[in-house]
């Protein structure tokens, strides 16, 4: 099973966004991940629809936003007017989550459902048939930089088999929150499909095409 990168602009330089967007495009990233945080479900504020729209006119990839937000069901049509292919939600925040999945997929975008790293797969069970994505947080949500929490590995891993046993084994799995070369292997052995990676994409250490092909390697079999 080959994983896909999405780099998180959290991490880039958002003084030259369009060029870290092009960077990762040019350097063979799958997605680009846009995290958006109100400072209420998370602790902190980040963006919004404008920066979704400017990242629209500079990437052809695939935006995959991330609403880290107290009340999303307001900011679905925002976002997909922006440009946005796929919005994920927190199972936790969201009271009527079938109707929120619903509203996604009505508006043309594909719908994703996240859950944070004290939350149970279990949550979820019922929402699977009717979503395009499961995310797994790997870090408590609100900061980029964090280090990953190893118990996420057996999550992703239940999270893959119910899947697997809903019928959804076509569904993306996707891991955010301290990805690296030293565990991507085990992320795609595990199961994920995409990860959502932002230090180690946009850093000091190497070029952005460098490291998006380092973990593009990081994560093949042996």
């Amino acid at each position: 099973m080959s994983i896909k990168i999405a780099p998180s602009i959290l991490s880039a330089d958002f003084g030259r966004l369009a060029d870290e967007l092009q960077a990762a495009e040019q350097g063979g990233a799958d997605w680009i991940h846009l995290d958006v945080m109100d400072g209420h479900f998370v602790p902190n504020i980040t963006i919004g629809p404008l920066v979704a729209a400017a990242a629209r006119k500079a990437t052809r990839l695939p935006l995959d936003a991330h609403l880290m937000i107290s009340d999303p069901d307001r900011y679905i049509r925002p976002f997909v007017d922006a440009g946005v292919d796929s919005i994920t939600v927190h199972a936790e925040v969201t009271p009527h989550l079938h109707r929120t999945v619903q509203e996604i997929r009505n508006a043309g975008a594909r719908a994703g459902v996240a859950i944070n790293p004290g939350t149970s797969q279990e949550l979820i069970r019922e929402i699977i048939p009717f979503v395009d994505l499961v995310l797994v947080m790997s870090v408590n949500p609100g900061f980029g930089g964090q280090k990953f929490i190893e118990a996420s590995l057996g999550k992703v891993r239940r999270v893959r088999a119910l899947l697997e046993e809903s019928g959804r084994g076509d569904a993306d799995l996707q891991v955010d929150g301290g990805v690296t070369t030293a565990n991507i292997r085990q992320l795609r052995e595990a199961g994920a499909t995409v990860v959502v990676a932002g230090f180690a994409v946009y850093n000091q250490e190497a070029t952005v095409a460098e490291n998006v092909a380092r973990l593009k390697t990081a994560a093949s079999p042996a």
